[in-house]
């Protein structure tokens, strides 16, 4: 023991010397490997061991893979298969070797440990195509970067940056051995390497003697016969000696801990540790963080443009004005139980719309036109460069398509022969149709379902709305001296339509995910990055309506088809079509976009913190791979559904923008956590992924760029139809009459006016709905919200010329935004 202690301090200026934060290989073995050897004499004290060791018994070969099992009712089937599957492990040249169950922890777990000699990652390195070093590269950087020292404080160290040098890199052939940079066979191969290694070979191994087709660990996973498979990760915990600290606990001190949330992301150290497929998800989550911040900053101006302009708002004192909105009366909101109301009741809502119903939501939906414009093409800037740094430039797809999904492999029972692979496995075409049909058809069918809850939502506020109306009249919250003005029907109906769609939302979108991923398997697709792209069209398809339907309907499509007093519109010719208040849709669409956002991402942040912890054990008592056993499974899908929670998230924030300017302020508060929460869970809840190679966010682009077409229209039409700029210009520069510009009399100008005497029995209002001011005074007629000829009119109750020229102005908008 004390020669090798004496190894590893003669070790430490070794380590020390380099920049990068690589582990000390004697460091590893200084507590560990002397004890390691007690593990195989019985009889030994628990309590004088170290077992938080990554080599076998000899303390010479690197664990890089763990399985484990216990024994059960069913205990001879799976012992065969295990029995077979690893005999032909060892047979593919892998080196095993048993943790009897008597050492572990809970005293009824076996643990099998896997080593990947030389041999067999040299074999494999070359048929998978993998690249490896063969010469430093010798080309100086520039990196005088002007102004960089006002970056100092966001920095990390260098060491953590960039923790291994630049190389010139070719793909690796057995062949050609020498002309690679190999100083030690070892270390060659990083462990994400050797663990992507391991799991293709585990993948495609036999566990049955009479059938060929029964192969892959996926399925002994989940027949039973082994209960987990992981790579074998590094403590997150401090070394004993600090520079010989493991790259986990770099991660954890630089990057998991929330103090560092305003500090760059250490993306090279993370693509070296997890693979490139995970480090290009935090690149792009760093990226999408960072330029939320201009957004959000802007946002923040525009809301505080609305404050200070506050006392401004001419037409919402007019409203509130006894001698104006006090005099003006109202036509009933529904049928027989909805009174005639006088419009200065909605004095406090229409103050609350002008806070996002200004001159600055022109603006504001101007700038996130472009916005979206600038994240798109800078990040394809972005993803362009790490392509180049993580040699990831002429990834191509053929060396996808070498790496067949299991699945696929065992499901295709035809061959055919191919010039490259020889004879491989195929879907026949006939086949492939019926499937695509198949899902298609269920995915239809569940966007069907989304809509008709959506239809039963708008249902449900035409039904309570005359109800809120009738109980809400003589309510004692009226009388409250704060809340009692904004407590509404429409209040009412909205806050609780948007709660019951939010719930809903939440069971489709659980139920669906499960049907999601189901028809995909029925599928068959050929590789993995086949299977995510169509599993990606087909939840966000599902997600986009559940989503975003309800805020689709209250922007365009409420009250723009409610007819006019003498002839209204019916849904299902029941209930009358529901109408704005004075001030317009906008604040009902920014009621229903907080809902639905912010509560999707508390629910989503209280699912993250409701995940169990993994145990806390003294690492000397408790082995290396229980440790990681007791960890969550990081699945196939984890990182699918990270990207889906922000891309849904970036919807929220760029199609209905207009309506709330806070949104990207909300979205980058989440963010600033998430991206930590989500290192935390990486380094110290979740077992470490296999490693998995990917030079892009793949279908996400497309979505993505789909998503910022679409958000240029829905803010264009938001802007002109839900909010009331366009018509308040109009009036300001073409109907006013005074000398100046002004928005006086716009309430009057924007109010058409119908005669009490033309409404239909079944739309007149019971005499016991309306208030006792109405039968006090001789009223005729009644105002609503439109733009039509007045009664005695040559053509009454017909669209104005006002209405077209409003019209004319709002498709101009359109087309000018468009531009």
């Amino acid at each position: 023991m004390l020669s090798v202690v004496s190894e590893c301090s003669s070790a430490v200026s070794v380590c020390s010397s380099h920049s990068s934060v690589n582990v000390c290989e004697q460091c590893e073995r200084e507590h560990t490997e002397p004890q390691q050897h007690l593990t195989s004499f019985k009889g030994v004290d628990k309590q004088q061991q170290s077992k938080d060791s990554v080599y076998f018994r000899d303390g010479v070969r690197r664990i890089d893979f763990v399985l484990s099992y216990i024994d059960d009712k069913d205990g001879e089937k799976k012992q065969d298969r295990r029995k077979v599957f690893e005999a032909n492990l060892v047979a593919a040249g892998l080196e095993l070797e048993t943790e009897d169950k008597s050492e572990s922890e809970d005293g009824k777990t076996y643990f099998l440990k896997i080593h990947v000699p030389w041999e067999v990652l040299a074999t494999y390195a070359d048929v998978l195509k993998i690249k490896v070093p063969f010469k430093t590269n010798d080309i100086p950087d520039k990196k005088d970067v002007p102004m960089s020292w006002l970056c100092t404080p966001y920095r990390l160290p260098e060491h953590v940056m960039q923790p291994e040098p630049d190389y010139f890199t070719a793909t690796f052939d057995k062949s050609k051995i020498d002309f690679f940079l190999i100083e030690d066979k070892e270390t060659f191969f990083p462990p994400s390497t050797r663990n992507r290694i391991v799991y293709y070979i585990l993948s495609r191994c036999q566990y049955s003697k009479e059938d060929k087709d029964k192969k892959g660990i996926k399925r002994l996973l989940n027949n039973g016969t082994y209960i987990a498979a992981f790579p074998l990760d590094l403590r997150f915990r401090r070394s004993r000696d600090a520079n010989c600290d493991s790259e986990r606990y770099a991660l954890y001190k630089y990057w998991a801990r929330f103090s560092r949330f305003y500090k760059e992301q250490p993306l090279n150290l993370i693509r070296k540790y997890y693979g490139e497929k995970i480090g290009i998800y935090f690149a792009w989550l760093g990226f999408y963080t960072e330029m939320l911040s201009y957004a959000a900053v802007v946002g923040l101006l525009c809301f505080i443009y609305g404050v200070a302009s506050f006392d401004e708002n001419i037409w919402s004192k007019e409203i509130c004005n006894e001698t104006i909105g006090g005099q003006i009366v109202m036509c009933p909101l529904c049928d027989k139980k909805c009174g005639y109301w006088k419009l200065n009741t909605t004095c406090s809502s229409s103050w609350q719309s002008y806070l996002f119903d200004n001159t600055a939501t022109v603006f504001f939906a101007i700038f996130m036109g472009i916005w979206v414009t600038l994240f798109l093409e800078f990040w394809k800037r972005r993803q362009a460069r790490l392509e180049y740094e993580w040699d990831l430039v002429d990834m191509e797809e053929e060396q996808q398509q070498l790496q067949l999904r299991p699945e696929y492999e065992i499901k295709c029972t035809h061959r055919r022969r191919n010039r490259v692979t020889q004879m491989e496995p195929y879907l026949p075409l006939t086949s492939k149709c019926a499937r695509s049909v198949l899902s298609g058809a269920t995915v239809l069918f569940w966007m069907c379902l989304i809509i008709a809850s959506i239809i039963g939502v708008i249902a449900y506020r035409l039904a309570v709305f005359a109800a809120f109306a009738s109980i809400m009249k003589d309510s004692p919250t009226n009388k409250l001296d704060v809340v009692g003005s904004l407590i509404t029907p429409q209040f009412a109906t909205s806050v609780t339509a948007s709660c019951i769609n939010f719930v809903i939302i939440m069971v489709l979108n659980f139920l669906y995910e499960r049907v999601a991923i189901k028809i995909t398997d029925m599928e068959v697709p050929k590789t993995h990055v086949e299977y995510e792209n169509k599993l990606t069209v087909k939840m966000f398809l599902f997600q986009f309506v559940n989503y975003y339907s309800s805020c689709f309907y209250v922007a365009f499509f409420k009250g723009k088809f409610v007819g006019y007093p003498g002839d209204y519109a019916y849904m299902f010719g029941k209930w009358r079509n529901e109408e704005c208040e004075p001030g317009g849709c906008l604040i009902e669409l920014t009621t229903q976009l907080v809902i639905v956002m912010v509560g999707k991402q508390v629910w989503g942040n209280i699912q993250e913190a409701l995940v169990p912890n993994a145990r806390n054990h003294p690492e000397s008592l408790y082995s290396r791979w229980e440790q990681d056993h007791d960890l969550q499974t990081f699945g196939q899908l984890g990182l699918f559904y990270e990207y889906l929670e922000m891309v849904i998230q970036f919807g929220f924030i760029t199609l209905f923008v207009a309506s709330f300017p806070l949104a990207p302020l909300l979205a980058l508060m989440n963010n600033i956590l998430e991206v930590r929460v989500d290192a935390w869970k990486f380094t110290t809840q979740f077992r470490r992924p296999v490693a998995a190679k990917a030079h892009s966010i793949g279908a996400w682009d497309e979505i993505l760029n789909m998503i910022a077409v679409f958000s240029v229209v829905t803010n264009a039409f938001i802007v002109s139809f839900t909010s009331d700029m366009i018509p308040r210009l109009v009036y300001k520069y073409a109907y006013y009459q005074g000398a100046e510009g002004s928005m006086e009399g716009y309430i009057n100008s924007s109010l058409a006016v119908f005669n009490i005497t033309d409404f239909k029995p079944e739309n007149r209002p019971d005499d016991s709905e309306n208030p006792d001011w109405f039968f006090s005074s001789n009223i005729t007629t009644c105002r609503y919200r439109d733009y039509r000829n007045p009664p005695g009119h040559e053509k009454p109750y017909i669209h104005s010329m006002q209405f077209w020229h409003i019209l004319a102005a709002k498709l101009a908008f359109i087309i000018i935004m468009e531009v």
